[in-house]
């Protein structure tokens, strides 16, 4: 009797630690630790210009920033026009000059592995200037409540139009024939856009992905007007050249920012978005950092005002360094990357609070938490993705890669909205 009384005990016991068991694997909790990644529900891509790692963040705390020594920099380069030597210097200025960031200025910035002919390629020493936490307030705040990655690199060594390629399809390419996607052969001067040749575009891009997956996404663009300053250049508002995305219908999926505010403000902002500024809101050297900065503000008080801030992930980056000064030697990964390092943040409310990413990253990262949150995992692969095209390698699974996943803690308390000041008071010289 005693005996089976306990073996109907243990099936009792067994019954209830299987279903406990079930139960806090498949049911979410207040943190909502057991969904992981697919706690977040909308990731938005925001993306400025021409700004390098050590221009804004060279002395954030614990960050692998300017080498210093009593608080002075350790190291400098030779103004071959002055035969002076240049360390980095606080620059307050509002309005940057910046440098030449194109293909060849990355081999003579590099200048193999040496990180010293900034001021030769550019021919000015401003380019050794970096910003303080009380010119960049709000975006130092970021840094301090988030999380803030100080090994993301730029995904091509080039400058703004193949670097946004990349970020919307892990390649940048060019051939005669854009029908063809196995025509493509990668290359760090694509072709443009134009009036006879108007989608240049034919490998595929994230948003093929996206909608093959049925996941929502938008482009929004910070037009406000015919003049050219207040409007996005082509070379950032790449989609528009992308065969796959007239293939899919999905062109309309390109709005004006508007758009977006409205969206956060309803509750209903799409699964993906990429957000790209007009030239004055673009922090692109001489366009103001202030101004920058507040539009960013905007864009990020919106989401976390939102109902949809609790499910939110925000990406925020530099395309490129400009011809800003940065100390760290890019890791090679193969003919077009990655380029010099730029600023990347993540704000969310799952954001590990206060934490430095010494994950070596790039733009392909963005793509990769992606499509692990979005589309089972699948990549931009021409042998699995359905569409082939001739890219020699899936960017997203380089071995070199971090995973964006790190950055996020899904078993704390989400945190609280950071609303910060659209025109903070900063040390910036107009």
């Amino acid at each position: 009797m005693k005996k089976r009384i306990l073996t109907i005990l243990s099936g009792i016991y067994f019954i209830a630690v299987i279903t406990y068991s079930y139960g806090a694997v498949n049911n979410k909790n207040n943190t909502g630790y057991e969904e992981g990644i697919h706690n977040i529900k909308h990731i938005i891509i925001i993306v400025q210009e021409n700004r390098s790692f050590d221009s804004y963040f060279g002395t954030f705390p614990g960050a692998d920033g300017i080498p210093m020594k009593n608080g002075v920099p350790t190291i400098s380069i030779l103004d071959p026009y002055t035969q002076k030597y240049i360390k980095p210097y606080v620059d307050h200025l509002d309005a940057n000059k910046g440098g030449l960031n194109g293909p060849e200025s990355f081999i003579r910035d590099v200048d193999h592995g040496k990180m010293d002919g900034f001021i030769e390629e550019s021919h000015i020493p401003d380019v050794m200037g970096y910003h303080i936490e009380s010119d960049i307030p709000n975006y130092w705040a970021y840094a301090k409540n988030f999380v803030l990655q100080d090994h993301m690199f730029e995904s091509v060594s080039s400058c703004s139009f193949p670097s946004h390629l990349f970020l919307v399809s892990c390649w940048s390419a060019t051939s005669r024939t854009p029908d063809k996607p196995m025509s493509f052969t990668g290359t760090l001067s694509p072709t443009y856009p134009s009036k006879n040749n108007p989608e240049p575009f034919g490998w595929t891009d994230l948003t093929y992905l996206l909608n093959k997956n049925n996941v929502s996404w938008v482009c929004y663009l910070d037009n406000e007007g015919n003049n050219l300053v207040n409007k996005v250049l082509i070379d950032w508002n790449i989609l528009p050249g992308f065969i796959d995305v007239h293939q899919d219908h999905q062109i309309d999926n390109i709005k004006n920012i508007k758009d977006y505010f409205i969206a956060a403000k309803k509750g209903i902002l799409p699964a993906v978005c990429w957000i790209f500024p007009n030239v004055k809101n673009s922090e692109h050297p001489p366009y103001l950092v202030s101004r920058g900065q507040s539009y960013v503000t905007e864009i990020i008080n919106a989401v976390m005002k939102s109902p949809d801030w609790k499910s939110t992930a925000i990406f925020l980056t530099w395309d490129d360094w400009g011809g800003l000064y940065d100390h760290v030697v890019p890791p090679g990964v193969d003919t077009l990357g990655y380029g010099i390092r730029v600023p990347g943040l993540v704000i969310s409310p799952y954001a590990k609070k206060g934490y430095i990413d010494h994950q070596i990253l790039s733009f392909d990262a963005y793509a990769k938490f992606i499509e692990d949150d979005f589309c089972h995992e699948e990549r931009l692969n021409p042998k699995t993705d359905g569409r082939p095209d001739s890219r020699p390698d899936v960017r997203e699974d380089m071995s070199i890669l971090g995973n964006l996943v790190q950055d996020f803690d899904f078993s704390q308390k989400p945190e609280h909205p950071l609303i910060l000041p659209v025109h903070p008071k900063t040390t910036l010289i107009n």
